[in-house]
């Protein structure tokens, strides 16, 4: 799997219908509405994508549109581990509407979604496999159960020896595509229902957002550096001729 995800929006009502109508928005006005989502940053041009293509756009860039009732915003700094610690300002900008976030990460098979009404959190969900359950607030959706009901478990893969039982009763990304489909109406992977909104026809703008000075940026690189620093060397892996997976020295390849 490799579906990657980082989707807000602030919409009158049904998101879906909203993307299913949408026409190209003004950049003036998207332009507009991303500065008020990122205060105090250099928002500049940048070239456009579809929302197909654009659901988890590259470090400082930001993709956005402005529909018939709803905004939708595509920015990897709106994701949240606890989705339910949306920015103050975030959720003055969805009184009076509904507020969706959707993330997924296929790196690490996390999964975050939230939903606001009005200002109320109705339902919040972050889990991963490494991470565990970090929130789950309000009633799960209807198209949740059966994963929490135990009809969708992770199987082990197939050579592998001494596997544990997977930490979650599901796959966060399956239940991620489900939860796509219901709050958005599309999915990433999988098999495309024919009621799927048609993704790579809703046009979005590009914008690179940045802090001025190279605030944030100097800090990502300073976490990366870190990250590699602290990583333990590679782990190699080769099938043997009965098919099962055994682990091989680098110098071996």
């Amino acid at each position: 799997m490799g579906a990657k995800t980082a989707l807000l929006a602030f919409a009158d009502g049904d998101i879906r219908l909203a993307l299913r109508g949408a026409t190209r928005s003004g950049r003036a006005e998207t332009e507009a509405l991303v500065r008020q989502v990122h205060p105090g940053y250099v928002v500049e041009p940048a070239d456009d994508n579809t929302l197909l293509d654009g659901t988890y756009p590259p470090d400082d860039l930001t993709y956005a549109a402005v529909l018939a009732g709803a905004e939708l915003y595509c920015d990897r700094r709106l994701m949240l581990d606890r989705p339910s610690e949306l920015p103050e300002h975030l959720r003055r900008a969805g009184t009076g509407r509904r507020i969706i976030m959707h993330g997924m990460h296929s790196v690490v098979d996390w999964l975050g979604f939230a939903v606001w009404e009005d200002g109320v959190l109705i339902r919040s969900l972050s889990l991963s496999p490494d991470g565990g359950i970090q929130e789950n607030i309000g009633k799960p959706y209807d198209f949740e159960l059966p994963y929490w009901a135990g009809e969708h478990p992770v199987e082990p893969v197939p050579g592998w020896h001494n596997q544990d039982p997977y930490p979650l009763p599901f796959h966060p990304l399956d239940l991620g595509e489900e939860a796509l489909r219901a709050l958005f109406g599309f999915v990433i992977e999988g098999t495309p229902s024919p009621d799927d909104i048609d993704a790579d026809s809703v046009h979005l703008h590009g914008f690179r957002v940045t802090k001025p000075f190279g605030e944030e940026q100097a800090a990502r690189e300073a976490a990366y550096a870190e990250a590699l620093q602290t990583m333990g060397p590679p782990r190699m892996y080769r099938m043997g001729p009965d098919g099962t997976m055994y682990e091989v020295s680098p110098d071996s390849y």
